[in-house]
C-alpha cells in the first residue's frame, strides 16, 4: 500500500474500519506525530498513546458526523494529535510545579506527600504564588541548574536565580504554615 490514498477513500476506511487504512494511516501519519512530540518535551513512550487516540477523536468525528475538514486529512489528523500532546503537557507541568511545592514543602516535615489534603494545601499555596515563583520552582523541580534556570527566565546570573527560588520556597512555605487546612492537617498527623 505504497499509493496514495485520497481523504475521502481514508475516511469511508476508517468509517468501515478497514484495516489497511489504518495502516496506511501509521505508516503515513505517525512520523510527523512522533516528530511534534519528541521536539515538545515528549518520549517515545508517550507517542503511540497519543496516535491511537488521535485515531479515536477522528473515527468517533467520522462516524458522529461531526468531522469538518477545513484542510486535507493528513493536516486535520495533525491537528488533533498536537492538541492531544498540548492537553498533556498542561497536565504535566502542572504536575511538575505540585511537586516542585512539595519538594519546597519538605522543610515542614511531612512523611506523606499522597496525602489528598495535603495535596490540597500545597496546590493552593502555589496558585498564589506569583507567576515568576511558580516558573523558577517547576524549571527547578524540572531538573534545571540554576543557570539554566537563569537564562530561561532571563535573569542576571545564576546566583540570583539560586536567591529568587530561595525567596520563592519561603513564599510557598509563609502560605502553605497561614492555610486553614494546615493546622488541621498537623492535628491529623499527630
Amino acid at each position: 500500500m505504497f499509493k496514495r490514498i485520497s481523504d475521502t477513500n481514508i475516511i469511508e476506511g476508517i468509517k468501515a474500519q478497514d484495516e489497511n487504512v489504518l495502516v496506511w494511516l501509521y505508516d503515513h501519519y505517525y512520523k510527523t506525530v512522533k516528530s511534534h512530540i519528541l521536539k515538545n518535551s515528549g518520549t517515545p513512550d508517550d507517542v503511540p498513546d497519543v496516535f491511537q487516540d488521535t485515531i479515536i477523536i477522528l473515527y468517533k468525528q467520522i462516524t458522529g458526523n461531526r468531522l469538518n475538514l477545513t484542510t486535507d486529512l493528513k493536516g486535520y489528523f495533525f491537528g488533533i494529535a498536537r492538541n492531544l500532546w498540548n492537553v498533556q503537557l498542561r497536565k504535566k507541568n502542572k504536575n511538575s510545579a505540585i511537586e516542585a511545592a512539595i519538594d519546597v514543602a519538605d522543610e515542614i516535615t511531612f512523611e506523606d506527600h499522597e496525602d489528598p489534603m495535603f495535596e490540597r494545601i500545597i496546590g493552593r499555596a502555589f496558585n498564589k504564588l506569583k507567576p515568576d515563583c511558580q516558573k523558577i520552582l517547576t524549571l527547578y523541580a524540572d531538573g534545571l541548574s540554576f543557570h539554566e534556570i537563569a537564562v530561561r527566565m532571563q535573569l542576571k546570573n545564576e546566583d540570583y536565580a539560586r536567591r529568587k527560588k530561595y525567596l520563592c520556597k519561603e513564599a510557598i512555605l509563609e502560605l502553605v504554615k497561614a492555610d486553614p487546612e494546615y493546622q488541621e492537617y498537623l492535628r491529623f498527623r499527630t
